[in-house]
């Protein structure tokens, strides 16, 4: 089988080939404010200006006639640009006569590093700009253990980032940053059972700002934030008494994340697993590869259902590809 994922949630406007062994293609259009962060509208426009050339690079590859079925990214999201890509894909699964299928973006970003890790049921941290969540799979669901009570560490990073001056995305730039640190700063560390908050630290290190080096407040920053996770993540796989961690997400790509992920995983016997940068981000191989395991199992979105959902939680689809409990 080979299926068409489009992807277009948020500021990577995606589109790749994606069969049963591999990633045969794949074609991108990266949004970048000019200023400040993600402005949905413009990012909207960026996607529909280039979605027709994005599509048509993938498609140049292969005979359009070979494609059984056409994926795309139905949320969570930017609104806009959920509905520039499922505009997109109805008309193309109408052309070519294709099932269509609507992928949830979370989902993709764990189905896709599960395949390029060969991992069968770990637990899963997804952090992303407007998403922070640690997740297991059990009866035919990503179940949520934990997630952030706010914002997303993603966006709590460009939110502070922006303050100190730097430009988007700024969760790269305070991770170089920190690197040049020459203390820790204490920063306010929110845990609530499995769930954690960012919204404190965001306000904390803007003022700390104000008498303490931009490189260390950066350094605090990561340490504190990052902790709370690595504390949630150990907690759920002590409390699920499973033995693989799974990092999933454009955040995921920091390296000191991956870090304090891989001590705590070695302290408490775990593997810790981060797949290559290239599909920690968002990606349109990881919306084809979720059609294609969806289409396999009987699933598809009729064109009625097939509306954009910006608010769309992983723990809504049913999950038929993964055998066992």
């Amino acid at each position: 089988m080979i299926v068409l994922g489009l992807e277009g949630t948020a500021w990577n406007l995606s589109a790749s080939l994606v069969s049963d062994d591999e990633v045969l293609c794949e074609a991108n259009s990266a949004y970048i404010p000019t200023s400040g962060g993600i402005h949905p509208r413009e990012a909207a426009q960026h996607f529909a200006s280039n979605i027709i050339g994005v599509i048509r690079e993938v498609l140049s590859s292969t005979d359009p006639r070979s494609i059984e079925g056409v994926a795309f990214s139905q949320g969570p999201g930017l609104g806009p640009c959920l509905r520039i890509v499922g505009t997109a894909a109805r008309a193309i699964a109408l052309r070519l006569s294709v099932p269509l299928v609507g992928v949830n973006h979370c989902v993709a970003h764990i189905e896709i590093e599960r395949w390029k890790t060969d991992l069968s049921d770990p637990i899963v941290l997804y952090v992303s700009g407007a998403n922070s969540q640690v997740l297991s799979y059990r009866q035919k669901r990503y179940r949520i253990l934990g997630e952030t009570l706010d914002i997303g560490i993603g966006n709590c990073l460009d939110k502070f980032a922006r303050s100190a001056g730097l430009s988007h995305p700024g969760g790269p730039k305070v991770e170089r940053l920190a690197q040049e640190a020459q203390r820790y700063l204490s920063m306010p560390y929110v845990v609530k059972g499995m769930d954690f908050s960012f919204s404190g630290i965001v306000t904390a290190a803007q003022e700390a700002m104000k008498s303490a080096p931009l490189e260390d407040v950066c350094y605090s920053f990561q340490e504190t934030a990052f902790s709370m996770l690595v504390e949630v993540c150990e907690r759920a796989l002590s409390q699920t008494d499973k033995s693989d961690l799974l990092l999933a997400g454009g955040v995921g790509a920091n390296k000191r994340l991956q870090k304090m992920l891989t001590v705590m995983c070695a302290e408490r016997g775990a593997r810790f697993f981060a797949p290559k940068s290239e599909y920690l981000q968002d990606n349109g191989a990881m919306i084809a590869y979720t059609g294609l395991l969806m289409l396999s199992h009987g699933l598809h979105t009729p064109i009625s259902a097939s509306g954009a959902n910006p608010n769309f939680r992983p723990d809504e689809v049913e999950v038929l590809w993964i055998k066992g409990s």
